[in-house]
């Protein structure tokens, strides 16, 4: 759900080492926005895990509900 979110907001996935994967935005400012994503098929993100994800992607919370 979460790299969804961040595809439909024009992030592109520019790296992954192991399970994290490197998630890239220059689209919603003029700065560009790099934000890791633990990627474990079938396991919940945790809540700080997921509030980190959110505050550096720059998007609403609302997004991701």
């Amino acid at each position: 759900m979460v790299v969804k979110v961040l595809e439909r907001h024009g992030f592109v996935l520019i790296a992954q080492r192991g399970s994290h994967q490197k998630w890239r935005s220059c689209v919603i400012s003029k700065e560009c926005r790099q934000v890791i994503v633990p990627f474990h098929q079938g396991h919940d993100l945790p809540t700080g895990t997921m509030k980190s994800i959110i505050e550096g992607s720059g998007l609403p919370p609302t997004d991701f509900s």
